[in-house]
């Protein structure tokens, strides 16, 4: 596993971390196999999880608790060159539990003190934790970038070594939505849809982030699961997934239709999901790469990426041609 530094956070990640979400929020999920894939993790060296108080209502955040307890990263850091330190990042979510925000919505109506302090407090007994490594808004807009409460709010978690460093889930599609908070100076980490799909980001926010040293956490690298390759225009997933909705029949077709593309131009010997992941490992500026892994099959296959560097400069031109730039709709959220 390779390290990267999370921005001026100053942490030494590991550039492929575990998300959360599929342990609490997707169809299928089981407790005691997301023990055993969160704990393989840890061993194989992964030391960046991120999680949400939106996902099971804290239900992966205690997951992740209990593996921050069982000290797992102590014990591997004797015989590899890593921190020992597992880092957790988690979410506080909207009042008005809308996503994702928006200009409409009062920055009182969504993140005001009281509801960050709460959640805040709550997410750090289930993670069992002094202080967070990471906490972000599960939302943002950028119209909020100069609220009061919003500056006080986050100076005095800062002050008071409740978190240790503060960063924001952007919405989907919206990547340019979070640049004016970057520059209020509170902002260390950014959380950003990245993957062959969605490349927004390259253009205004990366070079921002370049430029402020913030961290870039890249989410959703096999765009919910379609660049895994194994999405047909058959598939169907059961009702509470996530997935029924983001790939209903406004995304499906166009979906598979761009994947079977990508297939066609697969260097030989390389699966989808391995050119995905090298896609955004060969972006310097993202820091991580978080993706859901409950089998222990997919945490050994994922982390292994790491081993294999960037893709060449041929194959990136060539995936550059296949961004596919979208606007937010009510089934993505």
């Amino acid at each position: 596993m390779k390290y990267r530094k999370l921005g001026r956070a100053g942490f030494d990640v590991s550039e492929i971390g575990h998300g959360l979400w599929g342990m609490s929020g997707w169809g299928g999920a089981d407790d005691e196999e997301s023990r055993k894939a969160l704990r393989l993790a840890a061993e194989l060296g992964c030391n960046f999880f991120d999680t949400a108080w939106a996902y099971g209502d804290g239900k992966s955040d205690g997951l992740l608790g209990e593996l921050l307890a069982q000290n797992y990263g102590k014990r591997q850091a004797a015989a590899a060159n890593y921190s020992a330190h597992l880092y957790a990042a988690s979410k506080i979510p909207p009042m008005n539990r809308k996503w994702p925000a928006s200009p409409r919505d009062s920055y009182s109506e969504v993140f005001p003190a009281k509801q960050v302090f709460k959640y805040m407090e709550l997410i750090r007994d289930k993670l069992r934790v002094d202080s967070i490594d990471v906490l972000q808004f599960h939302v943002w807009d950028d119209s909020w970038a100069g609220e009061p409460e919003f500056h006080k709010t986050i100076e005095k978690l800062k002050s008071e070594e409740r978190i240790r460093a503060f960063g924001l889930s952007l919405n989907r599609w919206e990547p340019e939505n979070g640049i004016a908070a970057l520059r209020t100076g509170l902002v260390d980490v950014v959380q950003v849809i990245y993957n062959i799909f969605d490349q927004a980001p390259e253009d205004k926010l990366f070079p921002v982030c370049q430029e402020l040293n913030i961290g870039v956490i890249a989410r959703v690298p096999l765009d919910e699961g379609s660049l895994g390759g194994k999405i047909t225009q058959e598939t169907k997933f059961p009702m509470g997934d996530f997935r029924a909705r983001y790939f209903g029949p406004e995304n499906l077709a166009a979906t598979v239709e761009r994947v079977d593309k990508l297939k066609a131009i697969l260097p030989a010997g390389m699966t989808l999901p391995k050119m995905a992941l090298r896609f955004i490992l060969s972006n310097p500026i993202v820091s991580t790469t978080i993706i859901g892994m409950r089998k222990l099959e997919h945490v050994r296959e994922n982390l292994g990426m790491s081993d294999f560097g960037q893709l060449d400069e041929g194959l990136l031109g060539e995936l550059k041609q296949h961004r596919w730039d979208r606007a937010a709709r009510p089934w993505s959220a």
